[in-house]
């Protein structure tokens, strides 16, 4: 709906950004019968590796041939280059290219019917005892040599999925311009044919926990089809992420492949605080800080929190109850809040030096791991099976922290 007189359009809630979290959001609030505006930069491609679990798969009903490969084994290459295979038993890890799987995601939410909206966004004002989101079209920033009006969409809750370091967060939730990052680059090349010289498998991941290609982080080679995501990242202010790229890609025998684009962008390392203003604004994703420690997985993360966002704003706009929006966080921390905090505790011990990171990789040997580690990933739950198992991995993990077997 349109106010003719001031040309504002009025929605019950504004999805800012258009990635799988904002996607996700505006398409179950569109479903469940409310007005939804999706705002999405033009020409955004988020830097990712691409990995799903198949719960993803099944969870959100995702095309299959949106998945352009299916991994059957990951490849751990530490610091002295011992390389450690992970196969994966009964299932897989889906890959998908983000600048197709995004605009699928968006193309789904309009179906279900929410408006899309192509701009940059720029603020948001409440005026008259309205919440308004201002933002400027991408149909161009100049026309015969003028700056584009910029545009006022009134609603109800602004929803802000625009990824880490937010500006719907940084405008309107505390602490959201202090979560901390790490910055991640990666490279697409084409991979397919591969040249004879590289060490390349179309249905394996490869993560190099190595300090020369990143110091607290890790990089990856991760096949994508006909191409791959090469990449890295480090929470280090200045390192240099495109050098360390370079390196990998010479180690993997990529460095004369093509490359189809480069793209970086930081990933927050743990979940806000808090996730809405108490008033009118809530956020999901990135933009919440959900991203996986140590593995950095965010897809999966990104969309069930989008879920949870869409049922705590159902609440909100069906009772006017602010209070509503603070169900989400709960909701998510509750479920996988363990998790988060797990991983957070292996990046902090493990990625510190090449020397844990040698011990970490050799921990990967391990069968109970490796059997474990799948299960829950694939699952995306912590496994309760085999209760032994979790008991010798414990002894395992105390004997590399007291080095007292060799890596």
């Amino acid at each position: 709906m349109t106010d003719e007189t001031n040309d504002i359009a009025h929605f019950d809630v504004v999805v800012v950004g258009g990635g799988p979290a904002g996607a996700t959001a505006a398409q179950a609030l569109a479903e469940a019968g409310h007005s939804v505006a999706l705002l999405d930069r033009a020409g955004r491609i988020k830097p990712c590796g691409g990995a799903i679990p198949p719960r993803l798969v099944r969870d959100f009903d995702i095309a299959p041939e949106l998945l352009v490969a299916r991994i059957a084994s990951a490849r751990m290459v530490s610091p002295s280059d011992k390389r450690v295979p992970m196969p994966i038993e009964n299932g897989y890890v889906g890959m998908v290219d983000r600048e197709h799987f995004d605009e699928w995601l968006r193309d789904r939410a309009a179906a279900a019917g929410a408006t899309r909206f192509t701009g940059r966004f720029q603020a948001i004002e409440r005026e008259g005892g309205r919440t308004l989101v201002r933002f400027l079209p991408s149909s161009g920033t100049v026309e015969d040599g003028n700056t584009m009006t910029e545009r006022l969409i009134s609603t109800r809750l602004v929803i802000g999925a625009d990824g880490a370091r937010s500006s719907v967060g940084r405008q309107a939730i505390p602490g959201a311009d202090k979560v901390p990052c790490v910055f991640a680059y990666h490279e697409i090349v084409r991979a397919k044919p591969a040249a004879p010289e590289a060490d390349y498998d179309p249905v394996r991941c490869d993560v190099y926990y190595q300090g020369r290609i990143s110091p607290d982080f890790y990089g990856w080679v991760f096949p994508h089809g006909a191409t791959a995501s090469v990449g890295t990242g480090s929470a280090i202010k200045g390192y240099g992420l495109r050098p360390a790229v370079e390196r990998l890609r010479e180690t993997a025998g990529l460095a004369g492949a093509e490359t189809i684009r480069r793209e970086g962008a930081p990933i927050p390392l743990k979940p806000l605080k808090r996730w809405d203003n108490g008033r009118d604004v809530i956020l999901a994703g990135d933009a919440a800080g959900v991203v996986a420690p140590a593995s950095g997985e965010g897809i999966y993360y990104a969309m069930v929190s989008a879920r949870m966002v869409a049922e705590a704003a159902e609440a909100f706009l069906a009772t006017g109850n602010a209070r509503a929006l603070a169900a989400a966080r709960k909701a998510f921390m509750r479920e996988h809040g363990r998790v988060f905090w797990i991983l957070g505790i292996m990046q902090t011990v493990w990625y510190r030096s090449d020397k844990q990171r040698e011990r970490f990789v050799s921990i990967c040997r391990d069968e109970d791991v490796q059997r474990l580690t799948w299960e829950s990933y694939m699952n995306k739950k912590l496994t309760r099976r085999d209760p032994a198992a979790h008991l010798r991995i414990f002894f395992k993990d105390l004997a590399h922290l007291f080095r007292l077997v060799s890596p």
